[in-house]
């Protein structure tokens, strides 16, 4: 004896009208398709396995911004302040004025020099002849390199070290406070100068810890070393990137038993896990041919899409159940389980991978990557979710196990529904919105107190007790000068960046900013002119100000410090350290300086923001 259901589902399916042209194009072409699909997951699966972590100081800042803009272009002038590493020697026992210490120092120093991506100009440590002493004395002027001439490491040689130290002002730069540390400071290249490959800061990373960090804290277990910088936070994070193929095979499993609980159906498990890791595979393999790679960023979008896939393969699943406990075989369910839900299920889709193509409008690249590659992978879902994975099964269908746990469960979920179902009762639709009105009102509120940025110290990215936020810990606490760096730019016409109005201008300026909450100290030319003026003046601390005689100021910056002057002499930057990079006190800073730039800017003098982490760090959270 016939179904009447079953007559009337068959009836249903075959009438041309109530066919989509879609369905039967794909139900009517099941084998065609399959190979189709298995061609194109063999072909871009080969490319997704060949896909490799790629990360760029470039394109992880906006581009577009003015800071980043202004930083650019005068990158040449400002030895490469945005991207840099400070590896910070501790001694645990002592302090650093020991043989066996300097001995140390002097191999990392070396061992530095010779990574591949470090600016051997701009290195500094106590090793390097860049680092100097000076002071003024009864016959005039004295100094030389820190480390003494002669020196051997014996107690004459390591007491005068120590007088050469306190007399270099670098105590609180490249030696710590309490002088059982030193920073070995290096710059980097974005791109090598003599292949133009980009630096690899997976590579790099590890180098400094092979090289650096392991290698020297097991020769000499009384050092320790600190290492912080955008080159070892990104490298940190693509070390991680190799620990997420264990959170994806736990994830992996933890969906595949919950799906087993829901559907109590095998193939209703296994087809959406396979085909949402088929739409990650053919996301990935496509980002390697369109010239992508992972960075810190998108490798996240994987889990997305398989989450995604897994989203809409459970209404299929269930569709199906339904269909198939009505008495309709494999093939029929899976027609009226796709007629039901191609529609709904590809405006979600779509409407998804157009929520995820808005990030585009964000001006940094690794952002913009990972919208291209979540709205890559929304398309896929489209149709391993919508076609493959009902084609499947079609073929496999849903088991009586999965059948009847449909039929058992049916009127529990059916009671859920009503409950939730009271909600839009004329009675308590009211009370409904009233809890939605507050809702609003309550996030419209505390909307008011959101901070853009970070709110803790250290690399947000990283864990707070993660080695890098240690390090990054460390240095803050015992050095004066932060690794979180903001430097303003004095921009003047060539050959007048060092006239009395712009030198009292920069001194203004820091005044300023030192008793602005949040400033540990800041440095410039105008510090040099004060200190050399009274240097000049047999070290009489009231002779410690700008002279207004430009002949005096000349002579006064005749050895300034590589990176506070230009060769042409038009641009010289304000290097003001900072507590932390927290949004709070970014925005501060970088109000007083916009503030007092608007003021004091003339046609003599420009104050331009910003270089420096903490630079890209405000432009960042403006965009």
């Amino acid at each position: 004896m016939s179904n009447p259901k079953h007559d009337k589902g068959e009836h249903y399916l075959t009438t041309p009208k109530a066919e989509p042209f879609l369905e039967r194009l794909i139900f009517n072409n099941r084998p065609i398709i399959l190979v189709v699909f298995a061609v194109l997951t063999l072909f871009l699966g080969y490319n997704a396995v060949k896909i490799q972590p790629d990360a760029s100081f470039e394109r992880m800042i906006p581009l577009e911004h003015p800071y980043i803009v202004n930083m650019l272009e005068h990158r040449d002038d400002l030895e490469n302040l945005g991207n840099f590493v400070r590896i910070a020697v501790e001694v645990e026992e002592g302090d650093i004025f020991t043989q066996e210490y300097m001995e140390t120092l002097k191999q990392i120093t070396d061992e530095v020099f010779y990574l591949n991506g470090v600016d051997r100009s701009g290195l500094k440590s106590l090793w390097t002849s860049n680092v100097r002493w000076v002071e003024v004395t009864e016959q005039g002027f004295q100094g030389g390199t820190v480390i003494p001439d002669g020196y051997d490491g014996s107690r004459d040689s390591l007491e005068k070290l120590r007088q050469n130290v306190l007399r270099s002002n670098e105590v609180g730069r490249l030696i710590s406070d309490n002088f059982q540390s030193t920073i070995v400071y290096a710059p980097l290249y974005e791109k090598n100068p003599e292949t133009g490959e980009a630096l690899d800061y997976g590579e790099f990373s590890r180098q400094l810890e092979e090289k650096i960090r392991e290698k020297y804290e097991e020769q000499n277990p009384n050092i320790k070393i600190h290492i912080v910088g955008f080159a070892k936070k990104v490298g940190d994070l693509i070390e991680g990137i190799g620990s997420i193929a264990w959170f994806a095979g736990i994830t992996i499993l933890l969906t595949t038993l919950l799906l087993f609980w829901y559907s109590r159906a095998i193939a209703g498990t296994l087809v959406p896990v396979f085909t949402s890791i088929i739409a990650v595979f053919l996301q990935l393999g496509t980002l390697r041919l369109l010239g992508y790679g992972l960075d810190p960023y998108s490798v996240l979008v994987p889990f997305l899409v398989f989450a995604i896939g897994i989203s809409h393969g459970v209404q299929i699943v269930n569709a199906m159940a339904v269909e198939a406990a009505k008495g309709f075989d494999a093939v029929t369910a899976a027609r009226l389980a796709f007629r039901a839900l191609y529609i709904p299920g590809m405006l979600a889709l779509i409407s998804d991978a157009f929520g995820f193509l808005t990030l585009f409008f964000i001006e940094i690249d690794v952002i913009r990557d990972l919208a291209v590659a979540a709205g890559i992978g929304v398309a896929f879902v489209i149709f391993t979710n919508l076609v493959l994975h009902v084609l499947i099964m079609s073929y496999v269908g849903i088991s009586k196990g999965g059948i009847r746990h449909v039929q058992n469960h049916g009127e529990k979920q059916d009671r859920k529904w009503r409950v939730l179902s009271y909600f839009s009762h004329p009675g308590v639709a009211p009370i409904s919105l009233l809890i939605a009105v507050i809702g609003l009102g309550l996030g419209l509120y505390y909307k008011q107190d959101l901070k853009i940025g970070d709110l803790d110290q250290g690399a947000p990215e990283l864990r707070a007790d993660s080695r890098y936020n240690k390090d990054n810990a460390y240095i803050i606490n015992n050095y004066s000068t932060s690794a979180d760096v903001l430097v303003v730019m004095v921009k003047t016409p060539e050959e007048q960046c060092t006239q009395y109005n712009v030198l009292r201008a920069m001194d203004t300026l820091q005044w300023e900013l030192q008793n602005t909450p949040g400033v540990q100290s800041s440095v410039s030319l105008a510090d040099v002119s004060k200190m050399v003026t009274k240097a000049l003046n047999e070290g009489n601390w009231k002779w410690y100000e700008i002279s207004r005689n430009q002949t005096i100021i000349n002579a006064s910056i005749r050895e300034a410090p590589a990176g506070l002057i230009n060769t042409d002499c038009s641009l010289t930057p304000v290097l003001v350290f900072l507590e932390d990079h927290k949004a709070e006190t970014l925005e501060t800073v970088v109000e007083r300086v916009e503030q007092f730039a608007g003021n004091n800017s003339t046609d003599e003098h420009r104050f331009l923001l910003a270089a420096g982490n903490a630079g890209v760090e405000a432009a960042t959270n403006e965009v």
